[in-house]
């Protein structure tokens, strides 16, 4: 293994009610395959991961068992844990698997099929001093404050940014940050905001406006798309 050895989380619990699906939504058919098999792939590929934890929902943990990934192609899959009541919860459970090393941790949604090996070996490098970094995007469109139905005033965009997955944090900052999570109730909405609210600085690296999360049903027609340009199939 690698001295600069990072694992990874990858976050599949989520359901696809918002895309009108009755299967899991990391099972949701993107090119004809499981979308969380895109995610699986470029963690596979990228030289700085060792290991890949994959958490999905319960039901669902035997079909994507690490010897049946590992059959497939995914040589680095280290354990497949079954998900929690919260993207959040899952995010812990899956900490269980890798908890008790000084390495990097990087944790991706798998909902954002189009990351690539680039962006997950750059987001191995945490700057010293920093407990973590997320990837981010400049906000383009405007931002409006609402309260009940109007609009309470326009925000400043260039003070915004969109955050995105993967993140990636030192292993023993964020399992310290989610278990302080558990003692006080603290949801957050994003490992990174867990990280923060403990005093973690947290570095921003540029992503990708190819890398967008799928929500909708036009969000499975984009990516389709970014990806047949990529020359996947």
């Amino acid at each position: 293994m690698p001295a600069f050895s990072a694992f990874c989380i990858i976050a599949a619990g989520g359901s696809g009610d918002r895309l009108g699906s009755s299967i899991a939504k990391f099972e949701l058919p993107v090119l004809g395959r499981p979308m969380v098999r895109f995610s699986l792939e470029a963690f596979e590929q990228a030289g700085r991961i060792a290991g890949i934890v994959l958490v999905v929902p319960p039901d669902r943990v035997d079909d994507w068992a690490p010897s049946r990934l590992r059959a497939s192609g995914i040589s680095k899959s280290l354990a497949t844990v079954a998900g929690g009541a919260t993207r959040q919860e899952s995010v812990r459970l899956g900490l269980g698997a890798i908890e008790g090393t000084d390495d990097v941790v990087v944790v991706h949604d798998a909902a954002r099929p189009l990351v690539t090996a680039e962006i997950i070996d750059a987001m191995c490098d945490i700057p010293a001093g920093m407990a973590g970094l997320v990837t981010a995007v400049p906000v383009t469109d405007t931002i409006k404050q609402a309260e009940r139905g109007s609009v309470v005033k326009t925000l400043d965009r260039d003070e915004y940014i969109a955050v995105q997955t993967p993140q990636s944090f030192a292993l023993t900052a964020l399992v310290e940050a989610h278990r302080e999570a558990v003692r006080t109730g603290f949801a957050g909405t994003d490992d990174s905001s867990l990280v923060e609210r403990m005093g973690g600085r947290v570095g921003l690296m540029n992503g990708s406006r190819e890398n967008i999360k799928v929500t909708y049903p036009v969000d499975v027609v984009m990516a389709e798309a970014i990806l047949k340009e990529r020359g996947k199939r």
